[in-house]
């Protein structure tokens, strides 16, 4: 039996507990940690869970006999949570942004790989049967050479979000929209077509003054044979999210549909039924995924410690998206291109250096330590 421990009792983590209690064959919480620990005790009493109730991590660490501990924590505390955690020898699955920076990315895969741990980032949208279809259907060439992509990562939050202490702040949050938003399809990206070579981006805030960060960007990415252009965007209303992808044969878009297209003598359109019947055939015949979401990335995770299963999204993979936002970020500063990788000389390689580098957009006037209601929503299932 696996024994987890949850750090942090916010909204995030009731989600984490009802993944696990999913799997109660293989593991157990047994703790939750909250440096209100009343919130921990309430969040155990909520979820009738057999656990203690800790304020501090080092004594849950030491007295709680734990293989793993779950983080849901804000992110500038991932890092220093992610490597005590390890230094513990406890596997550690930390929920998105991975760190607040390169730099601490890579002292959390060192301290993994020195203590011999699984270190895994919470991406839970890379277990959606719609995604991993089109990737499927991507990937066995009915698209044909993918030469163009979109990525509407469109999100709506009211002005009172930033009043949370630790939001809207380069200090604290270390980034906008594009770090606790678009992280999420900023993986997806690198998941489909890998890393860019180049990317070129403006970010600004036009409608939330409480915070220091960025509420809408844009970003285009090169690739030696493709370009992406992303939208970041937490001004939304509706949260119209949607992938496009568009090859020489076809196009798809999540959510799914499928377009194809001959050329006539003078080079104009004429549609291609029988491809998208094809298209759509295959997309049926692949079906649903049996789970969705975080219980399918908790049971990847839980069955990587067991040596059942290799680890779908580990610390090296959860680090390219911490690269990506912060060559956005980069380029946005300094208005050009920026080549990547990020190598460790760059100011943006570190957190001193990324807050030293960006703009504030406002002054972050209010502060609250806890809303009165911990209810929050994950986003729509691509606009479903």
């Amino acid at each position: 039996m696996i024994r987890i421990g949850i750090v942090g009792a916010g909204a995030i983590a009731a989600v984490h507990i009802d993944g696990f209690l999913q799997f109660g064959s293989m593991c157990e919480v047994a703790a939750v940690c909250d440096t209100y620990v009343e919130k921990a005790q309430s969040l155990i009493t909520e979820k009738n869970l057999n656990a203690k109730a800790y304020a501090d991590i080092q004594t849950m660490l030491t007295e709680g006999a734990l293989d793993a501990i779950s983080i849901c924590l804000p992110p500038n505390l991932h890092a220093s949570v992610a490597i005590q955690a390890l230094a513990g020898k406890k596997h550690v699955i930390v929920e998105k942004p991975m760190a607040s920076s390169l730099e601490e990315c890579d002292h959390m895969i060192a301290a993994a790989k020195e203590n011999n741990r699984l270190l895994c980032v919470v991406s839970q949208n890379r277990w959606k049967t719609q995604l991993a279809n089109v990737k499927r259907i991507m990937d066995e060439g009915l698209l044909g050479k993918v030469v163009h992509a979109s990525f509407d990562s469109l999100w709506w939050r009211g002005g009172v979000y930033y009043d949370l202490w630790w939001r809207g702040t380069w200090e604290q949050e270390a980034g906008g929209v594009f770090t606790s938003h678009s992280v999420h399809y900023l993986d997806l990206m690198q998941m489909l077509f890998g890393m860019p070579k180049r990317v070129q981006a403006f970010i600004g805030n036009v409608n939330h003054t409480n915070s220091e960060c960025e509420d809408i960007g844009f970003a285009v990415f090169t690739y030696e044979d493709k370009v992406i252009n992303f939208t970041s965007s937490l001004v939304s209303h509706g949260e119209k999210q949607a992938i496009v992808i568009n090859g020489e044969k076809a196009s798809v878009t999540i959510p799914f549909s499928v377009s194809a297209y001959n050329s006539l003598p003078n080079g104009f359109p004429e549609p291609n039924k029988e491809l998208e019947q094809q298209i759509h055939r295959r997309y049926e015949e692949l079906g649903n995924l049996a789970l969705e979401g975080h219980p399918a990335q908790l049971l990847n995770f839980l069955l990587a410690i067991e040596g059942k299963e290799a680890l779908a999204l580990d610390g090296n993979t959860g680090r390219q998206t911490i690269e990506l936002i912060h060559a956005v970020y980069k380029s946005a500063v300094q208005q050009r291109p920026v080549d990547l990788p990020l190598e460790p000389s760059d100011p943006f390689y570190t957190k001193e250096g990324l807050v030293q580098s960006m703009p504030r957009f406002h002054t972050k006037g209010r502060s609250v330590e806890n809303f009165s209601t911990s209810k929050i929503s994950l986003g729509r299932d691509f606009n479903a």
